[in-house]
């Protein structure tokens, strides 16, 4: 038999064990105290008089108070909501399981997580956070029906348990299942009313469902409490306001969005409705029609290596553009429409217009139109080719030439829209001032056009926007300056918030969007992956290219293979300088590639909404030779979606 220390550490550790994990699959941090490994129990040579049975015996009641605190933190976690009361019952092997696919989640190996999450479950079936953990197993391995039957089961095992509820009421809105979604999230609200993510969803479902008043409630109960990056669910009780003709309260929602996140992708679209209610209230309804879009956002620095097992695991999910099959949230375009409407969602063009689609944990509802947009450059023996005509070009798509080709101009008769995202971490430190000099200078000359717009971002453990959009080359070049260098690399959060604000910027003609990445390449911090990254910059309409910040020849590393992949899976190129005095030259480079691209769009032939991966091919000849052509390779279809 165990003796009590010995039951107070096997009780202690295989607790805290589990708690890490339900907390990380929480999304929340926990940093759990030290595990207690025994007491000195030897006896003390200036105590050798004292009795010693009533030393063991205080002994004793130290442990069982010991015991009786851990039980309280155990209920203090389980009545917060932060881990079933069945999970503290899992035994060793199963926490044990657990933990290693807790690891392979983190590294975005969820195929092999699954495995693990299986053999917990095996050894112990009522393992709630082993459930919850296979269903977002599932997402991420884009089987949805899997993935609710555990989130199901989490929540059949555990009624009180809230994350079961939230994780459910999130798979149905990714489905557009808003009754199922309300449902599922009211049950975590109740369960824990305080948490303000699942308030802010909630009130995004009961947006879906028309229930608009009752948005207007949960935008107030999670406005009266902490809400730090909760801002949207300001722009969601907009909208309700707007539907129910409330211009009062939906310009003070708007102004509460705002002033707590200022460079929020949809800010421009606040300003502009905030703009028309001061002009005319009476006629705010007609105006903001053909803007509006219902949102809301689902939602330590490290030494970065340019070699790392969590690159080479970034690259090896990335696999083959056409690997992933059917996409069911891919190719979104559409015209905007008002926040009442519950159209078809998605498009086979990647180029949306107006006010964005669904992307990186941002909801857009809109109309379908199966028009592919495409951006490409033309070079002869590196040379660009500024001066083909539509006949020069041949399109096919999924093998076959487009059904019409409904436009075709030289990108630089287009408004730009650029983001600058500048690598401000402590692994760009020594050449940071040059750095952004280079910047500066392309900027001012990259955007030469009234039309054209850009904003400024430096990311280190996440985006932060200097400048917002504009068209001033002097706001652009003094929001390089104030770019601060220090702390981890996101290099992937920042390009899905980079894209996810160029596609919600409210543009009412064809636009052409680019991401210019200054960095070496290096990520130790994003919470997106590459494969999500560049799944969003496909829906986003956006090319990307990159610039290597990193400095000598050698081998090619994880970190270049990264920036290859984010530019030419977008149909962007990689630049890799080599040392500060070439990155002037090659930024000279990139804004003639930019500037001498061209547009097409067309309608394809024999377009099924199936969400399968289409292949394309640009062919340009002129004078009867053939031409070299940069251009992405293919898209996701939009996936029909089908009413519940």
């Amino acid at each position: 038999m165990q003796s009590v220390p010995q039951r107070l550490s096997s009780y202690r550790a295989g607790r805290l064990l589990a708690w890490v994990v339900a907390f990380w699959l929480c999304g929340n941090g926990f940093s759990p105290a030290q595990i207690i490994t025994g007491m000195n129990l030897g006896p003390d040579a200036g105590f050798s008089q004292v009795d010693m049975a009533q030393i063991y015996l205080d002994t004793q009641v130290r442990h069982v108070k010991d015991i009786e605190r851990l039980k309280a933190q155990d209920k203090e976690r389980v009545d917060s909501g932060v881990i079933s009361a069945l999970d503290l019952e899992a035994p060793n092997n199963a926490v044990e399981e657990f933990n290693r696919a807790s690891t392979l989640l983190k590294a975005q190996n969820s195929k092999e997580a699954m495995r693990h999450l299986q053999k917990a479950i095996a050894d112990y079936p009522k393992f709630v956070s082993a459930h919850i953990g296979l269903g977002l197993a599932y997402v991420d391995q884009e089987d949805p029906a899997h993935a609710k039957s555990e989130f199901e089961e989490a929540a059949r095992l555990d009624a009180k348990f809230p994350g079961s509820f939230r994780h459910l009421g999130q798979l149905a809105l990714s489905l557009n299942d808003f009754p199922t979604a309300e449902s599922a999230l009211e049950k975590a609200a109740a369960l824990t009313p305080k948490d303000v993510r699942v308030l802010t969803v909630l009130a995004y479902a009961q947006n879906g469902t028309q229930q608009y008043e009752q948005v207007l409630q949960t935008a107030q109960r999670v406005h009266a409490l902490d809400h730090k990056g909760m801002a949207n669910v300001h722009y969601v009780a907009a909208a309700a306001a707007m539907a129910l003709k409330d211009f009062d309260t939906m310009e003070h929602e708007l102004t509460f969005f705002l002033g707590e996140d200022p460079t929020n992708a949809l800010a421009p679209v606040a300003r502009e409705n905030l703009a028309a209610l001061t002009h005319n209230k009476e006629v705010l309804a007609e105006v903001a029609h053909a803007r509006s879009a219902t949102t809301v956002a689902v939602s330590q620095p490290l030494q970065t290596f340019a070699n790392s097992d969590r690159l080479k695991a970034q690259l090896n999910g990335l696999g083959n553009e056409s690997d992933a099959g059917t996409c069911e949230k891919c190719g979104t375009l559409a015209e905007s429409v008002s926040p009442n409407s519950t159209g078809a969602n998605g498009a086979a063009s990647n180029v949306p217009s107006s006010s964005g689609s669904r992307i990186g944990g941002v909801w857009t509802i809109r109309k379908s139109v199966d028009d592919v947009a495409l951006f490409f450059s033309v070079s002869s023996h590196g040379h660009m080719v500024n001066d083909l005509e539509a006949s020069n070009i041949q399109i096919r798509d999924d093998n076959k030439p487009p059904e019409k080709v409904v436009q075709f101009a030289p990108q630089s008769k287009l408004p730009l829209r650029l983001a600058l995202l500048v690598d401000v971490s402590g692994s760009v430190h020594d050449r940071f001032s040059f750095e952004k000099a280079a910047a500066t200078k392309f900027v001012q000359k990259v955007l030469s056009n009234p039309s054209d717009l850009g904003f400024i971002a430096g990311f280190a453990t996440e985006p932060i926007v200097t400048q917002d959009f504009s068209s001033d080359p002097a706001a652009l070049g003094s929001g390089i300056n104030k770019l601060a260098n220090g702390g981890g690399t996101a290099l992937f959060d920042a390009v899905t918030f980079a894209c996810r604000k160029l596609g919600e910027y409210p543009d009412d003609e064809r636009v052409a969007r680019v991401v210019v990445i200054l960095s070496d390449g290096e990520d130790n911090s994003s919470h997106s992956s590459l494969k999500q990254s560049i799944q969003v910059a496909e829906r986003s309409g956006v090319t990307i290219y990159t610039v290597s910040t990193k400095e000598g020849p050698g081998d090619k590393t994880d970190a270049d293979k990264v920036l290859e992949a984010l530019a030419e899976r977008t149909g962007g190129e990689a630049m890799f300088p080599g040392d500060l005095h070439t990155l002037g030259s090659s930024l000279d480079k990139l804004r003639e590639l930019i500037r001498s691209r061209y547009f097409i769009a067309y309608k394809p032939a024999n377009f099924q909404p199936n969400g399968s991966y289409r292949t394309i091919t640009v062919i340009a000849e002129k004078n009867g030779k053939r031409l070299q052509v940069r251009a992405r390779k293919g898209y996701h279809a939009r996936q029909e979606t089908t009413p519940n």
